[in-house]
């Protein structure tokens, strides 16, 4: 949990169900964070505590869902994936966040432990930026926002990788080679899946029909909106980069097999007449030509 204002903070770790009620009717900003979805019960009882609706709680739980926003009268649901760079297995891990927005409170539900927002907590631990001076609204833009700001990271690392397997391809290109590109091909595709849907929901936030978004929160989503439409783009480019990639690789195949048919076709030339006159001459006939000849 943390509450704040523009006076005083609020932090603590390990909290219980039983401390988020506590926070019902709290009149400072209020973020509670829920890390991991095994407890259904425990999540069952925010909900009640809350008012958030079974099908909400449902889609909270499944970790399946597109990127959406659900606007009811109390609230808004919103579900979007946080992506992250797995250094070890050289893949981009993707995770399912919810948040519940309402009035001067926001729930984020996490599937598991370790998130991206720690700059977002250093600001408001700090009081930097305007995050501690504004509503919840500016709350869920924060962390929309660092978010979308991790995808331009993510993209960055697969942009590297994209380049050693160029060099790759010019170098020696061999069969793990296309395995590579197709893998990368394959993470550009999870990337764009889990951006596409959300430029819909800023975009619905932006338009100001939103009850609990404020005119001066605006401007920054539609900030965040721009931001989301130059990822797209970047992974369009990044898209006929690896289609690109792939055409190298297919022509460096055929080039290296014209090669090798190249070397065949100079033995062939070499031994075809050896072998027509050792054909000749090698037949057992009594009566052949030149067979008496010194």
């Amino acid at each position: 949990i943390i509450k704040y204002d523009l006076k005083e903070i609020y932090e603590k770790k390990g909290v219980t169900v039983g401390d988020c009620g506590d926070l019902v009717d709290s009149k400072q900003i209020t973020w509670i964070d829920v890390a991991g979805l095994h407890d259904v019960e425990a999540i069952s009882d925010i909900g009640k505590m809350y008012d958030i609706h079974p099908l909400v709680l449902e889609d909270i739980v499944n970790t399946n869902q597109r990127p959406k926003i659900e606007i009811f009268d109390d609230y808004i649901f919103i579900v979007f994936k946080m992506l992250s760079y797995n250094y070890k297995d050289l893949k981009t891990d993707s995770e399912q966040v919810s948040l519940v927005v309402s009035g001067n409170r926001v729930i984020s539900f996490q599937e598991m432990e370790g998130d991206v927002f720690d700059p977002l907590r250093e600001r408001i631990r700090h009081g930097k930026g305007r995050v501690r001076g504004m509503k919840g609204d500016y709350l869920a833009y924060a962390i929309l926002d660092i978010v979308v700001d991790h995808y331009f990271e993510v993209l960055e690392k697969i942009g590297e990788e994209m380049e050693f397997v160029e060099q790759e391809l010019m170098k020696n290109p061999e069969a793990g080679t296309l395995s590579k590109i197709y893998r990368l091909k394959r993470e550009i595709q999870q990337i764009k899946k889990s951006v596409w849907p959300l430029r819909e929901v800023v975009s619905r936030l932006e338009k100001g029909d939103v009850a609990f978004v404020e005119r001066k929160t605006e401007p920054y989503l539609r900030d965040l909106y721009d931001h989301i439409i130059q990822i797209i783009d970047n992974i369009e480019s990044m898209r006929d980069v690896a289609t690109g990639l792939l055409d190298l690789y297919l022509s460096s195949v055929s080039f290296r097999m014209n090669d090798v048919m190249k070397v065949l076709t100079i033995i062939s030339t070499i031994f075809i007449p050896l072998t027509f006159i050792a054909g000749i001459y090698g037949m057992n006939f009594e009566n052949m030509p030149e067979l008496g000849w010194k």
